[in-house]
């Protein structure tokens, strides 16, 4: 069992000491450790998360980063099977859109990839202060050289994993976010966690 795994399995969760555990650990360390948490853990965090950390655009793409410019964020979700992926985000090139959204896309396997879509979406900040919207229902007009083609989220098997969707996305850790799916507005009992490459 994890340092992490073992926090976050305590009677009660300590999330001061989550945070400063995985400040503490390099990337590799870091992404082996959130991608090891299973359904039960990342519901757990997601709970202990209200409140904790305000999370902003800047968390999942860092001051500095020249527009088009890719972070990746390293994740898993509570899926019972495909459960590692990573959500790659950009800051749109767009003066208008500056600070007001990221763009962004789901990395998979290259056959999920063919199959699924690429999940394209546009974050912002939610109605709950403090929290982020990975919202599914819109698509970046755009993308950086490099990323696959932009497809509706009603196109292939995405309309299955991504269509009518959105992600409710919480504060952690420096690098660490964790969110929660939404279907029409209705929460769902699927979650997911972040890990920002630097």
């Amino acid at each position: 069992m994890s340092r992490l795994t073992a926090l976050l399995t305590a009677p009660t969760i300590d999330l001061a000491r989550v945070a400063a555990h995985l400040d503490a650990l390099d990337h590799g360390a870091r992404v082996a450790e959130v991608t090891s948490l299973g359904k039960r853990e990342q519901a757990r965090l997601f709970a202990a998360a209200d409140g904790f950390r305000p999370l902003a655009l800047d968390h999942f793409v860092p001051e500095g980063h020249a527009p088009m410019r890719e972070v990746v964020h390293h994740g898993r979700n509570s899926l019972p099977v495909f459960t590692r992926f990573a959500k790659v985000f950009t800051r749109p090139d767009d003066p208008r859109a500056a600070g007001e959204v990221v763009w962004g896309y789901n990395r998979t396997s290259g056959l999920l990839q063919t199959t699924v879509g690429p999940g394209y979406f546009v974050a912002y900040p939610y109605a709950k202060e403090g929290e982020v919207l990975i919202d599914y229902l819109r698509t970046p007009p755009r993308k950086p050289d490099g990323w696959p083609e932009i497809l509706p989220n009603s196109a292939r098997l995405s309309r299955v994993v991504y269509y009518r969707t959105q992600d409710v996305m919480r504060g952690v850790s420096e690098h660490v976010s964790i969110g929660r799916a939404t279907r029409d507005g209705k929460e769902m009992p699927n979650y997911f966690v972040l890990c920002r490459e630097d």
